[in-house]
């Protein structure tokens, strides 16, 4: 079938920091529109998007708005800026980037650091830190000033390609889940489905899955899906053990990350519609990071039934995140059918 492209880059290329998720909430509302029997957007910002089935049982679904980005701490007399971290980087990735800074206008600006011909042996030789750091505007103080405001938020500048079998953009982490939350509403338009569904697009899940949280102790859901990426460790250099999951090999059946151990109901249910459907999947387990998958379990009376399906990644947290185009056709084909088939599952063992 081929996945919509076109949507992913809008969704991939839109600028939402955490707590800044503004115009991705815009593009969400504007795509689901006429879609399901009910939308609401909560004090936090979370939209909530209901498509009522026969039964009131809930199962929500979620898929975090935000990306990892900045905010503007400081501007120097020079006119350069001071940032600070919105969600987790590795300080190496951030030489020679681009980034727009979200003020009055948008603005381009990009990091800077001590150059290296100045560097002593040791500087050189030392891992980098955030603080090394700065941004470059290439403006005089008074004209950041017009611009510019300490807590304006900064995200990072790249656009989506198509690489071979693969899209490579910024923010796949987690676009690509809002992509395919959008697109399992469109698939699912007209079809009648056991449970209420909630198609829930979090915010600030990469600084606390703090929206998430939120979203469920307000829904109280029956079962939870989460859906992200995970790590795709399958370049040179990997172990087979160190892979977590590998480009091409199908959607990510997710048993355990950081915060999570996936409800072991859950997981086999998953399995079992993946395999009667012909869609390919390979087993998750992450043990460093966290999902919204700990918030739909845990932020409900009683705890939900939760698991996630999660999204081969290469190159997590960078700007050249990368995802395989079947991967994400087969993870929109099993949110689908845990949709349809949720009702026919034996959850008593």
């Amino acid at each position: 079938m081929g996945i919509n492209v076109d949507l992913l880059k809008r969704a991939c290329e839109v600028a939402g920091a955490p707590g800044f998720e503004h115009r991705v909430r815009d593009l969400v509302l504007n795509e689901i529109e006429g879609l399901v029997d009910e939308v609401s957007v909560d004090n936090m910002g979370n939209v909530v998007a209901i498509k009522r089935g026969k039964s009131s049982k809930k199962l929500m679904s979620a898929a975090h708005m935000d990306e990892i980005g900045f905010m503007v701490t400081h501007i120097t007399n020079e006119g350069f800026l001071k940032f600070h971290t919105l969600g987790g980087f590795d300080p190496k990735t951030l030489t020679a980037q681009r980034v727009i800074i979200h003020g009055k206008k948008d603005v381009i600006g990009v990091m800077g650091a001590k150059p290296i011909h100045v560097m002593t042996t040791e500087e050189r030789n030392k891992v980098p830190k955030i603080g090394d750091y700065f941004i470059d505007l290439g403006m005089k103080k008074e004209e950041v000033e017009k611009l510019i405001s300490v807590g304006d938020p900064i995200t990072r500048e790249r656009s989506l390609v198509e690489m071979g079998d693969c899209v490579n953009s910024k923010s796949l982490d987690n676009r690509v889940a809002v992509f395919i939350l959008i697109e399992a509403l469109k698939r699912l338009k007209g079809k009648n489905i056991p449970y209420d569904f909630y198609a829930v697009f979090t915010v600030q899940e990469e600084v606390g899955i703090r929206g998430a949280q939120v979203a469920t102790l307000a829904i109280n859901p029956d079962f939870g899906i989460c859906i992200d990426t995970t790590i795709a460790f399958d370049t040179p250099g990997s172990s087979s053990h160190e892979k977590i999951t590998s480009l091409g090999k199908g959607t990510a059946i997710k048993i355990m990350d950081s915060r999570t151990i996936c409800d072991s109901r859950m997981v086999r249910f998953m399995k079992e519609v993946a395999d009667q459907n012909g869609i390919k999947w390979q087993p998750e387990i992450l043990t460093g990071g966290g999902t919204d998958t700990m918030g739909l379990q845990q932020f409900t009376a009683g705890g939900s039934i939760a698991g996630a399906i999660s999204i081969p990644t290469r190159h997590i947290h960078q700007v050249i995140e990368m995802c395989n185009k079947d991967d994400i056709e087969h993870s929109i084909n099993l949110l689908i059918k845990c949709v349809e088939k949720i009702g026919d599952f034996d959850w008593s063992h």
